[in-house]
């Protein structure tokens, strides 16, 4: 069986390509032979050794990967040989497995998928499950137009994000860096995108809020980002940090919150670990997500597809920055 380790952590040339053992189930256990896997920036965490989870070494990252059941082992009796689903690592006790050509898992694990999600769309799940998550936990927005504030609006969060906000009623504004990336995700759901290398934020968000101020912001990159978040929210405003791509801010954040006082404004730090105990709410999320692609209230952008072999190219993309909407693998 192919497969991606990493033995030793660092840049991309650290994702070597290995021929193991096929994996064989045992009691309790299914193994699914991989038609998609999904790639992602907590991949790029643990290929830099840097990742909260880390598995030990030498490790197979990848999050997520959508196949079909080609073997189950003694005692299951909810899985079949040729059903179709969606292996997550947020349902395995440890992170990564997914960039190889079959996983064992323990029966419980995968998600069914229905005949009209495809196994390319799939892999994108995980971040609409991310994304209800987030607008879960946010709160009630009391406003009857409500603002929301994502940060990198070409991002598969960021995409998953727009798109469940707008089920919810809010007016949808996104940052990017440049004109491709905020034309890419203008035409994919976003109701404004503000390039942040050619506009003035500040002047555009007063604009667009009619001077009231955002109700939510959505921020992964956190730094000054997240600053200017905070001073651009409305009374009793949220700003929910999911990620710190940038690092910490430099200002006193606590003291910045308290200069707008006024506004009595909050912010929360969110991440899907939080669940990893909860697997009620964790599986129910995704199975939201999982009937809300396949009732196509939520549409995709089409992936951009790499050979497994590829995969330092799909990494290198995620290093430079120039990725918008999903990677994803195929044996």
């Amino acid at each position: 069986m192919k497969a991606i380790q990493v033995h030793v952590t660092g840049g991309p040339e650290n994702l070597l390509e290995v021929n193991l053992p096929e994996p064989v189930t045992g009691r309790g256990q299914v193994r699914v032979k991989a038609c998609t896997i999904g790639v992602g920036r907590p991949d790029v965490l643990l290929r830099k050794g840097i990742y909260k989870w880390m598995p030990p070494l030498p490790a197979i990252p990848g999050g997520e990967l959508a196949g079909v059941v080609d073997a189950v082992g003694e005692g299951v009796t909810q899985w079949r040989a040729g059903d179709r689903v969606l292996v997550s690592a947020r349902e395995l006790t440890q992170r990564g497995g997914c960039y190889a050509e079959a996983i064992v898992v323990p029966e419980e694990a995968p998600y069914r998928l229905p005949d009209t999600v495809s196994f390319d769309d799939a892999v994108s799940l995980p971040n609409l499950q991310l994304a209800l998550a987030l607008l879960q936990i946010a709160g009630p927005i009391a406003s009857q137009t409500p603002h929301v504030l994502i940060t990198g609006a070409s991002g598969g969060v960021a995409g998953m994000l727009c798109q469940v906000a707008k089920l919810q009623g809010f007016v949808t504004i996104g940052t990017s860096r440049s004109r491709d990336k905020a034309a890419f995700a203008l035409t994919h759901g976003f109701d404004h995108v503000i390039c942040t290398d050619d506009e003035a934020p500040h002047e555009r968000l007063d604009h667009i809020t009619h001077g009231q101020g955002l109700n939510l912001v959505f921020d992964h990159l956190g730094g000054q980002s997240l600053i200017d978040g905070l001073k651009s929210l409305a009374p009793f405003g949220t700003l929910v940090s999911y990620n710190i791509v940038q690092g910490l801010p430099t200002e006193d954040t606590f003291q910045v919150m308290r200069q707008l006082l006024e506004k009595s404004l909050a912010i929360r730090c969110f991440s899907m670990h939080t669940f990893d105990a909860d697997q009620g709410t964790r599986r129910g999320l995704m199975n939201e997500a999982i009937a809300l692609l396949a009732q196509q209230r939520i549409r995709l952008t089409p992936p951009q597809i790499f050979k497994l072999s590829e995969v330092q190219k799909t990494h290198r993309l995620l290093d430079q920055g120039l990725v918008s909407g999903k990677l994803v693998m195929h044996p």
